[in-house]
């Protein structure tokens, strides 16, 4: 049984992928700021193969307790999923810097952060994988504007997941940024191009076939490349 560690595993993808990879008969840590308000996530903690963990992506303490509550515990998949829009201003005409900053502090370090605290805990697998939830709006081959905030982070995001997979090669582990598709969420917004059960179905599938050939490479949740 494989255990895998979901960040903002309270709605959307996340809990969709608590659900499939529960489904699979994984172990999963699903990992949220506030778990006892996480209701949709409450349910399923009937399950033994699921265990809610508090855990707030910025702040560093919440970091810090949540890596030490799994010391000495193996860790397969991560899958850095906790992610935030940018904030509603954040065109040519009007920008809020604050979360700006804020999103660059989510989407992008925090994945960094957590993927090297739990480099110990991944190295105890026998094929780890690390996941980072991007988006194909932080291409750079891609030629749209606005969403600066979302766009720059996510682009940021890549290059680092590109890095670790040169940095973590010798150990192993496997990396890779992925777009999981336009989806029905709260930040897809309800005219997006698929469910929350079929990206997460694809995700899986991705994840489960991942290979040291792909590590290092910006997916989608179909397993196409796109371009950096």
């Amino acid at each position: 049984m494989e255990t895998v560690v979901i960040t903002g595993a309270n709605r959307g993808i996340g809990l969709g992928l608590v659900q499939v990879f529960l489904a699979k008969e994984a172990r999963v840590i699903a990992a949220c700021r506030h778990p006892a308000q996480a209701q949709a996530l409450q349910t399923l903690a009937k399950s033994t193969a699921l265990e809610i963990l508090p855990l707030d992506v910025t702040d560093e303490a919440s970091v810090t307790n949540f890596i030490a509550s799994l010391a000495g515990k193996p860790i397969d998949i991560l899958i850095n999923n906790a992610g935030t829009l940018g904030g509603e201003q954040q065109s040519a005409s009007i920008m809020d810097y604050d979360a700006w900053a804020q999103a660059f502090a989510i989407n992008t370090i925090a994945p960094f952060r957590l993927t090297v605290g739990l480099l110990a805990n991944l190295k105890q697998s026998p094929r780890p994988r690390v996941i980072s939830v991007s988006s194909m709006m932080g291409s750079l081959a891609g030629e749209g504007a606005g969403h600066y905030a979302y766009r720059s982070s996510k682009a940021a995001l890549n290059k680092v997941m590109r890095g670790l997979a040169v940095d973590l090669k010798p150990d192993g582990v496997l990396v890779c940024p992925i777009h999981p598709g336009w989806v029905k969420t709260d930040m897809g917004g309800a005219n997006a191009a698929i469910t929350v059960a079929q990206s997460a179905e694809g995700i899986y599938k991705l994840i489960d076939t991942l290979t040291a050939e792909n590590s290092g490479r910006f997916l989608t949740w179909e397993g196409e490349e796109l371009p950096w």
